[in-house]
């Protein structure tokens, strides 16, 4: 396993970390989540990644129990939790003060730990003023019950201004992002966030490499019976992933598909990989409803020197999709 440093924190994360999105408390029975997180761990991933909104805390509370029976050296792991939806009526939600303490609060009972290594905000709050929410993370941090924050699907500009008001006030500010990132997502990685990663030092955990399932092939010729987009829940990633809208991007899989096989590899090792080599990527989160994937993932490391320049030149003239770098 290759360890990567969380931005300019002294943090070490994996480079592949587990996640539990979807799958945990949902998709997969307890054995499973047990068997997977055990595999990752045995395998080097030191990473954990949770949310209060992943199945209505369930989530949380399946990985709780596994740490738990694990039994494994609390300075060995790290494990996050993100704030924003924890319920449906008014306070159960948002970044207010209320909300970010006691989501904390319920995060640490769930997953059974004293701290929470990262904690993310799950998206940003129009109706909550930054000030508040970064003095509750702040207030958080000093209490010893987070060690790190920071936000998931926050605009440059939304995340600059958190950092900002935290220096103003001399708070802790946000060291991570948490944002979609893969083959067919990239303007906000590698475009908005680009002034990011040198002036404040910002920290990826990337979420989504595989497109959801997209990048591993297995919708080119139609969708499994046993695929996440069949859950209830899950409608606008149908739609995403193998809607009217997504036609093209099958048709660039077929293609990414083959040129795999001739790189000697597989498709979902090499989005892997190619979401590896970009450097400003701290760790990338994998999930899996099976341990026989989880193990496959693992190999993406493998094929991180196999993605030359030429190589990098090949998936590009493919995809058709690099992002225009701002010239300011």
């Amino acid at each position: 396993m290759e360890y990567r440093r969380l931005g300019k924190s002294g943090l070490q994360v994996s480079a592949l970390s587990f996640g539990s999105w979807v799958t945990f408390g949902n998709q997969v029975g307890d054995p499973i989540a047990e068997e997977c997180m055990k595999v990752a761990y045995d395998n080097g991933i030191n990473f954990f990644d949770n949310a209060e909104t992943y199945a209505n805390g369930k989530s949380e509370t399946v990985m709780g129990n596994i740490l738990k029976k694990m039994g494994w050296d609390r300075t060995s792991y790290v494990v996050s939790s993100k704030v924003f939806w924890g319920g449906k009526l008014p306070n159960q939600m948002g970044l207010s003060r209320k909300h970010v303490m006691e989501a904390c609060h319920a995060a640490l009972k769930r997953l059974q730990v004293d701290y929470l290594d990262l904690y993310f905000c799950h998206r940003p709050d129009r109706n909550t003023p930054v000030e508040e929410t970064v003095r509750a993370m702040h207030d958080l941090i000093v209490q010893g019950k987070v060690l790190y924050w920071g936000t998931s699907e926050w605009s440059a500009q939304q995340i600059m201004e958190a950092y900002s008001v935290a220096r103003q006030y001399n708070l802790t500010p946000p060291t991570m992002e948490q944002p979609q990132y893969n083959m067919f997502h990239r303007e906000r990685f590698e475009v908005e966030y680009a002034r990011l990663y040198p002036e404040i030092g910002l920290g990826t955990t990337i979420w989504s490499p595989l497109a959801s399932g997209l990048l591993t092939g297995k919708y080119n010729n139609g969708i499994p019976d046993d695929t996440r987009i069949h859950l209830p829940t899950l409608e606008w990633l149908k739609e995403a992933t193998v809607g009217d809208a997504a036609k093209d991007k099958i048709e660039k899989v077929k293609k990414l598909d083959a040129f795999a096989k001739e790189l000697g590899t597989t498709l979902p090792r090499m989005a892997l990989a190619w979401c590896l080599k970009n450097n400003n990527v701290s760790t990338v989160i994998t999930g899996a409803s099976k341990v026989e994937q989880l193990k496959d993932n693992l190999h993406a490391l493998e094929v991180v020197e196999k993605l030359t320049e030429d190589v990098m030149l090949n998936i590009e003239t493919i995809l058709q999709n690099k992002p225009v770098q701002s010239k300011f």
